[in-house]
């Protein structure tokens, strides 16, 4: 007989799967008249600032959703920030203020992270993004190195397979034959512009979405037809579903085909 408090099989993203990504702020539904802009498949939204009913509006819509966290950084805004020790914490991200790396290692860090798998779940989300899983790459100041980052996302795949969540490896290259059995889908930014498409191209061979975005100038006005194709033509990136976005990824999204949207957004 089947266990009905088994957790259900995760879902896999289809190679070619549209999407949106919107994280700057929450997304607004109307719940007398959902409606959602643009309509594809799969919409990545920020796990604390939208709220179980926005899930359950796209769910109605029959939208796909992924829940973003960062699992490799602390950032001071987040409601759970007080829970980190200062010993879990290394040094500033540049560019992001108030964002430092996170030790990898630390059970408290991993404490924390199973919770919001916990809350991902409680809000109905399909699948997470869990961001900055590279601190390898960086100067983190904890001394972590790609085998944290393999060993880290293990983990987060454990933990949101206990609640039938499906994951996605953020970026990290060069882990990819280390965990591409562990997880389900790839987010990546800017292959293009690092000429890295063929690195993430096993997803594609494994019949896994690569969900990739740009961030071409123009964005947020219109970015021109060549860049686009350029973008488009990219090696290695072969089917990969691919958005152009502004850095702050706001509302606004346009494809390789020329289509604008603007999602609706506001608090």
């Amino acid at each position: 007989m089947d266990d009905p408090e088994a957790p259900q099989q995760p879902w896999i993203p289809a190679v070619g799967t549209s999407w949106q990504i919107v994280l700057k702020e929450p997304i607004q539904i109307d719940p007398e008249q959902p409606a959602i802009t643009p309509d594809v498949e799969v919409y990545d939204i920020d796990l604390f600032d939208n709220s179980a009913e926005t899930i359950a509006a796209l769910h109605s819509l029959g939208k796909k959703v992924i829940c973003y966290f960062s699992a490799g950084t602390y950032e001071e805004w987040r409601p759970d920030a007080s829970e980190f020790a200062k010993a879990d914490l290394g040094k500033a991200m540049d560019d992001w203020p108030g964002e430092r790396w996170l030790d990898l290692k630390s059970e408290n860090v991993r404490n924390i992270m199973a919770k919001r798998i916990k809350l991902a779940a409680e809000k109905g989300c399909d699948a997470i993004d869990p961001d900055n899983v590279d601190g390898y790459s960086n100067k983190n100041g904890l001394g972590l190195k790609k085998a944290d980052s393999i060993d880290f996302i293990k983990f987060l795949a454990y933990e949101a397979s206990k609640y039938g969540l499906s994951i996605g490896l953020k970026n990290a290259g060069e882990i990819i034959d280390d965990v591409i059995d562990d997880v389900h889908f790839q987010v990546n930014e800017e292959c293009v512009k690092y000429n890295e498409g063929r690195t993430f191209a096993p997803f594609i061979k494994a019949s896994k979405a690569v969900f990739h975005i740009e961030y071409p100038r123009g964005a947020g006005g219109s970015v021109s037809a060549k860049s686009r194709a350029t973008i488009s033509n990219a090696k290695g990136t072969d089917n990969f579903s691919t958005v152009l976005k502004k850095m702050d990824l706001d509302g606004w999204v346009q494809f390789c085909d020329g289509q604008e949207f603007m999602t609706k957004t506001g608090y």
